[in-house]
């Protein structure tokens, strides 16, 4: 309960306790669906759920970092929507008559996924007998670890009654007010760096307890972040930067080490982008300079047990005492290995400046016993709140930043979304806690017509777009933003019975023919010359699919197929933390009913609507998205700045 800004303590607990619970329900529900999408399922049946790719032949294996196994399949005619994903965990298994694919197999973890290719780096150094047996497949497994660590962070905040982690359970969620700011002098060496974006970096530096950089679409917050990192390192030796996927960390590091700053990716291989293996800690043992001496330690113990275990079952005296010995002999070695170990990670964390991971991966074994003056969050508007609270644990002052106006994180459980787990912690620090937010006023990406709706919307008209916006342009006579209504034209939605996914066959043949004949008005070679990106959004993954099988099959948009490498055909959530030159937006929905369904989550046209670089298309049916008042407003936008044009209009040209 709220007394003015401040929170009843007591109503904190039961708030935390409450998100446990939900968690709760969200590990189960996600749990019972992976169940009904696997057990008793047959291999068809994982098949068609894109659970399961079969079958897979091996076209590449080597070895890894930490001497692991990677191996990459292929499949001939992989299903066009599946889980598999970097980082997910796997199982490769053999099916052959003489195997039983419920023994024969081993896990790992996905490198990535290209097309028809999978590359896995499996918890075995040793290629298993039944590999070059053909007929193997991959399962995705259920990954219960992530929700063990989200469970075990909430009762250690739930428990928290005196130290660190209570003052900052009792500011981040309201109770306390923030300790007064400290008057920093920044040494910035970006001073290109923009107003709003230098008052995000002094609050940063300058926080005792939180900070908050709140960043819009194209605002510059991932370099705002790293400048704040920059500038802390100046007064502190070693600090944590964290975000819930792997893909946002690996973009951090990325910007980190092009700053020279010592930085270690801490997370399996598998799951770390190939361009910044170099940083994982696997990679650096392998480049320290006692690698060596490690390396020949554990040669020495593999052929010690080799000899060892030539021993029959029945042997004399003498020969039990030389196993014996041997034995010995390994156990000195490994003490041996332990301690070198423990050298070259301690060596190697001294000179690290930056620990990087993601939200889960700061509570590994690796970073066990570790604190940090400072925790950076990036994209903690897309954090479940139990997973937040694991880097936190470790923190002296925590830095988040985000946009709890884009996307939140996706939850499986509607009673648990909607009972306050989608609500993030980013979201209540923000909330509760205002004076200690900067909101990034300044974007680089969008002219002011494609930013205008958004900012009015949802960022309260103070978003402004930076001079160079005005060029972004495809042609001095094209037009930047256009809606197409497809009202009347008895295009009408459906959803599949077997996805649970809507299309719009009509509309998704018309968005694809607006396109081809902007690309052949435009020319491909005015693409190619400016190395610009098209991006074709859907917020349904069964449009998403129709429109790629559409481009793929149908001579009707050569000219799209011909740009293929440019483009990019993928849903809204696909597209969060991305931009490209030309988006066009296909909304699907169109029925007597007035029913949106989940385009009623505004946030998720904020993000589709904030992606386009130049040119904006958006194609809908008034009719329909006219009963929800954002849409509403959408439409009073465009017609106000003359961007409205009705499907009858292009069907008279």
């Amino acid at each position: 309960m709220f007394w003015g800004n401040r929170i009843d303590m007591t109503n904190i607990q039961e708030e935390l306790k409450l998100i446990k619970k939900l968690l709760k329900t969200e590990w189960k529900e996600d749990l019972e669906q992976y169940k009904r999408k696997t057990f008793g399922r047959s291999l068809a049946e994982r098949k068609a759920d894109g659970i399961c790719w079969y079958p897979v032949s091996v076209s590449k294996t080597k070895t890894g970092l930490a001497d692991k196994l990677l191996v990459e399949v292929t499949h001939a005619d992989p299903p066009s929507s599946h889980g598999f994903q970097s980082g997910k965990s796997v199982s490769l298994f053999s099916n052959t008559p003489e195997n039983d694919s419920s023994r024969d197999r081993v896990s790992g973890v996905v490198n990535y996924v290209r097309g028809n290719r999978l590359m896995m780096t499996l918890g075995v150094e040793n290629a298993p007998d039944w590999l070059d047996g053909g007929k193997l497949g991959v399962d995705l497994l259920f990954d219960e670890n992530t929700y063990r660590q989200m469970d075990a962070a909430m009762d250690n905040v739930i428990n928290a009654n005196q130290g660190r982690l209570n003052t900052l359970k009792e500011i981040l969620l309201g109770d306390t007010p923030p300790a007064t700011t400290l008057p920093v002098k920044l040494d910035l060496d970006e001073d290109w760096l923009n107003e709003s974006q230098l008052a995000a970096v002094q609050l940063v530096c300058s926080a005792r307890d939180v900070a908050i950089i709140h960043g819009p679409p194209g605002t510059g917050k991932t370099t705002t972040l790293v400048a704040s990192i920059h500038e802390t390192l100046k007064r502190m030796h070693q600090v944590m930067v964290c975000a819930p996927s792997n893909a946002a960390v690996d973009l951090l590091v990325e910007k980190l080490v092009q700053k020279g700053i010592a930085t270690l990716r801490i997370g399996h291989p598998a799951r770390v982008d190939d361009d910044i293996l170099n940083q994982t800690l696997d990679a650096k043992t392998s480049q320290h300079g006692s690698y060596k001496t490690l390396k020949k330690l554990k040669k020495e113990v593999a052929e010690l047990r080799r000899k060892a275990r030539q021993f029959k079952r029945n042997f004399s005296h003498q020969q039990r005492a030389q196993r014996q010995y041997l034995y010995d002999q390994v156990s000195q070695a490994r003490r041996e290995i332990d301690q070198l170990e423990d050298y070259i990670r301690f060596d190697i964390f001294q000179q690290t400046q930056v620990f990087a991971c993601t939200f889960s991966g700061a509570g590994s074994q690796a970073l066990k016993g570790m604190r940090f003056p400072v925790v950076f969050m990036d994209e903690a508007a897309q954090g479940l709140e139990p997973a937040t609270w694991i880097p936190i644990l470790t923190a002296e002052k925590v830095v988040m930043a985000g946009d709890h106006c884009q996307l939140p994180p996706t939850i499986k459980s509607f009673e648990a979304a909607a009972a306050g787990l989608r609500q993030t912690l980013f979201e209540k620090v923000i909330e509760r806690q205002p004076q200690s937010a900067r909101m990034l006023a300044m974007q680089y990406r969008m002219p002011e017509l494609i930013m205008g709706f958004s900012s009015k919307i949802f960022y309260k008209n103070q978003l402004r777009a930076a001079p160079v916006t005005a060029s972004h342009r495809l042609g001095p006579e094209e037009p930047i933003l256009t809606f197409i209504d497809t009202a009347g034209s008895g295009f009408a939605d459906f959803t599949d019975r077997e996805t649970l996914s809507t299309q719009n066959p009509e509309e998704a043949r018309f968005a694809l023919g607006v396109m081809n004949s902007l690309l052949k008005r435009i020319g491909s070679a005015v693409f190619d010359e400016n190395d610009w990106k098209i991006g074709l959004i859907s917020p349904y993954r069964g449009q998403v699919e129709l429109l790629k099988t559409l481009v793929r099959d149908d001579d009707s948009f050569l000219i799209i197929k011909s740009m293929r490498e440019r483009l990019t055909i993928d849903t809204i959530d696909g597209f969060q933390g991305q931009e490209r030159d030309l988006i066009l937006i296909s909304l699907v929905r169109s029925n007597a009913r007035g029913e949106i369904g989940f385009l009623s989550d505004t946030r998720r046209m904020n993000v589709a609507l904030t992606r386009a670089k130049r040119k904006l298309i958006v194609i809908g049916d008034s009719a329909t998205l006219g009963v929800h008042p954002f849409y509403r407003e959408f439409l009073d936008y465009v017609d106000e700045n003359k961007c409205y044009t009705s499907i009858y209009e292009l069907m008279e040209d």
